[in-house]
């Protein structure tokens, strides 16, 4: 019987070995590509967001600054002594977040200048109110340049939702333009009444130009508002926000009838008692609508780093459960070659030793030895012996 000889497997060629191995890896780099590509992206809108609510709560001390800051200008104008115990207690709360976040927002250098003016601000009445209205706006403009510095450092007039953005432009530029903006008007009604008949025509001129800054200002802070309310997804700005803006809006249209030139009055202009009213009318209700729009406005950014951080979650799975699967895949087919191996390696030996893997080693006979071993098994005639004397039978003993 002829055994057939076992086929020899071939031994798998180096770049057989090495290809399936650098196809696995290949399928690593888009997905690194695309996990460094989403980490970096979402990791630069987060660092933005983190900023922008740095700036909004620089802009939640500045607010009381402000409030603070336009009622000692009208204390001295109208030559009352300033109450300078808010505006000191301000102060200090702003100078206390400058302190922790002022390197970062590059904001000291103006807060340094704008708190020497505050502080430089005399604490009693003035003889001049002229002198005073001067020396308050020079104050405030140095406060409404600190405004935009802070919004400008902070990455908030480059936010890139929309809703966020109008609150921001809001509560950063219109609304404390617009209370400066009033305060001024009102100071200016108190200091044109004392002026002489020959300065009246100026001082229209003046009123005229600070009554359409307020107004302007206040109705931008309405219009931003209103565009926040209606582009945002969230259900709670609307409701939160609408309320107090309609009774910031009423008290802004009370500040423009009132400060009207009065056409029947002799000198032609506005009640200054009135203007006053109207102005502590709209500036009560930006207080209470300052507050609002900086906690929508941080509820808005906290959420969205929330966003950022869960993408950046999902995209670090997804690239683990990636780097995973390529593993296994790695350790199957590194498995698979190191048996090829080993049954290459059996394969080798068995054809050395000329037996077939996982036999006893038996071997058929060869042909001569099996004649020969044939012969030895032949039976023998009973009763014959293997002694020398013995006698071997004839081929006619029988028939003896």
């Amino acid at each position: 019987m002829t055994v057939p000889a076992q086929r020899v497997r071939r031994r798998p060629s180096a770049p057989g070995r090495v290809l399936p191995l650098l196809l696995v890896v290949a399928l690593l780099a888009p997905v690194g590509f695309l996990f460094a590509q989403t980490h970096r992206l979402t990791g630069d809108d987060r660092d933005l967001a983190v900023r922008e609510r740095l700036g909004v709560e620089y802009l939640r001390v500045l607010g009381p600054v402000t409030e603070a800051l336009v009622d000692a200008q009208s204390a001295a104008v109208t030559g009352r002594a300033p109450a300078r115990e808010a505006l000191d207690r301000a102060v200090q709360d702003a100078a206390r977040v400058d302190a922790r976040i002022g390197d970062e927002l590059r904001s000291r250098e103006r807060w340094a200048g704008l708190r020497a003016k505050l502080e430089a601000l005399p604490n009693r009445t003035l003889n001049d109110p002229e002198a005073a209205f001067t020396a308050y706006g020079e104050v405030t403009d140095l406060l409404l340049a600190l405004h935009r510095k802070v919004r400008e450092a902070s990455g908030l007039v480059r936010d890139p939702q929309q809703d966020s953005f109008f609150l921001q432009d809001g509560i950063g530029r219109d609304l404390p333009t617009a209370m400066v903006a009033a305060g001024r008007l009102a100071d200016l009604s108190a200091l044109g009444a004392a002026r002489p008949a020959t300065e009246r025509a100026r001082t229209q001129g003046e009123l005229a130009e600070l009554r359409v800054a307020a107004l302007a200002s206040a109705g931008d802070l309405v219009a931003d508002l209103r565009a926040a309310v209606d582009s945002s997804e969230s259900t709670e700005l609307g409701p939160n926000v609408l309320t107090p803006l309609d009774t910031y809006q009423r008290a802004v249209e009370a500040l423009a009838a009132y400060s009207a030139p009065a056409a029947a009055a002799k000198t032609g202009l506005s009640d200054p008692a009135q203007v006053a009213g109207a102005r502590l009318n709209a500036q009560s209700a930006a207080k209470l609508l300052q507050p609002v729009i900086l906690d929508q406005l941080d509820s808005l950014l906290t959420e969205r780093i929330d966003s950022y951080d869960r993408d950046r979650r999902l995209a670090a799975g997804a690239a683990a459960t990636a780097v995973l699967l390529v593993l296994i895949l790695i350790g199957v087919l590194v498995a698979a070659f190191r048996r090829a191996q080993r049954r290459a390696a059996e394969a080798q030996r068995a054809a050395e030793s000329g037996a077939l893997p996982g036999s006893s080693g038996w071997q058929p006979p060869r042909p001569a030895e099996r004649g020969r071993s044939e012969d030895h098994r032949l039976p023998q005639p009973v009763g014959t012996g293997r002694d020398a004397g013995s006698e071997r039978w004839g081929p006619f003993d029988a028939a003896r």
